[in-house]
C-alpha cells in the first residue's frame, strides 16, 4: 500500500474507533511496528491524532467560547454565508442553526419575508426590529458556550411544520464520523431538524474537514448541499458524487 494512502487509512480507522494500539495497527495494515510508528508520528505532527500509552487516539475538538469561534476565519465565513443566503427565497420556511457561521446569514435575509426556526439567541435578538420576519424559537436550556437553547422539550412542535431549508453548523466533519457537534445539549435538536427538513445545507469552512467533534448528529449522506470556501479533497468529492450531495464553493 502506498504510504500516503496507508496513513489516510490509519487516520480513518482511529477516527472510527476513537483509539488504536500499535500492535492492532501492525496487524491490520500488515507492516512493521517501525513503519506504523513513523506513520503515526506524521499524523501527530499534522495535529490529526495524539499519542497515548501504547498507541494513538483521536484529538476531540473542544468547544471554544462563542466569541472565540466568531473571530476565526471571518473572511471565509463571510463568503460562505453570502452564498448560502442566495438559496433562500421570499416566503421560505427555514431553520438557522446556532453556529457562528450560520447566524451571519441574517444580514442577507433580514429584508425578506420568512418564517425562521432557530435556537440561536443572537439571531432572535437581531430579528426584533423586523416585523416581516416570523421567528419561532425552540426554547430549552440556555447554553452560554453556544449562545443558544439546547435540549428542548417541545420537539414535537416540529412535526406540525414543513421546514423547507435547514442551514446547519458543525464542529467538524469526516467521512467516517459524519457531521459532528461539540455540544450534547444541541445534538437532539439538530438530529430532528435534519430529519424534518426538505433540503439540508451544511455551512463549513475548510478547517472543519477531517475534524472530529464529541457527537455525531447526522451522516454526510443526509446533507443535500455542502457550502464551503475551498474545494475539498478527492475523497470528499467522490463521496458527494456518489451520495447526491452538491458541493457549493463560495468565492
Amino acid at each position: 500500500m502506498i504510504k500516503e494512502k496507508r496513513i489516510k487509512k490509519i487516520q480513518e480507522y482511529v477516527l472510527e474507533y476513537d483509539s488504536a494500539s500499535l500492535d492492532e495497527l501492525v496487524n491490520i495494515f500488515n507492516v512493521s511496528k517501525n513503519t506504523i510508528r513513523r506513520d503515526i508520528q506524521e499524523l501527530v505532527d499534522r495535529g490529526e491524532l495524539k499519542k497515548v500509552y501504547g498507541g494513538v487516539s483521536v484529538i476531540h475538538k473542544k468547544l471554544e467560547s462563542f466569541q472565540d469561534r466568531k473571530r476565526r476565519n471571518q473572511e471565509q465565513k463571510g463568503s460562505i454565508v453570502k452564498k448560502a443566503a442566495s438559496f433562500v427565497e421570499n416566503e421560505d420556511i427555514i431553520f438557522i442553526d446556532s453556529g457562528t457561521t450560520t447566524i451571519e446569514m441574517f444580514e442577507y435575509l433580514k429584508d425578506k419575508h420568512l418564517t425562521i426556526f432557530t435556537n440561536s439567541i443572537d439571531l432572535i435578538i437581531r430579528a426584533f426590529p423586523f416585523e416581516h420576519l416570523n421567528v419561532i424559537s425552540m426554547g430549552g436550556m440556555l447554553d452560554p458556550k453556544t449562545n443558544s437553547f439546547g435540549n428542548p422539550r417541545n420537539l414535537d412542535l416540529l412535526k406540525d411544520y414543513n421546514i423547507k431549508k435547514a442551514f446547519m453548523a458543525s464542529t467538524g466533519i469526516s467521512l467516517s464520523n459524519g457531521v459532528t457537534n461539540a455540544s450534547p445539549l444541541e445534538s437532539e435538536l439538530k438530529k430532528t431538524i435534519v430529519s424534518r427538513s426538505r433540503e439540508v445545507y451544511l455551512l463549513v469552512d475548510h478547517d472543519k474537514f477531517d475534524k472530529y467533534g464529541l457527537m455525531t448528529y447526522c451522516s454526510l449522506s443526509e446533507i443535500d448541499y455542502i457550502v464551503t470556501d475551498t474545494i475539498p479533497n478527492g475523497s470528499y468529492q467522490k463521496y458527494a458524487k456518489e451520495n447526491g450531495i452538491q458541493l457549493v464553493i463560495a468565492n
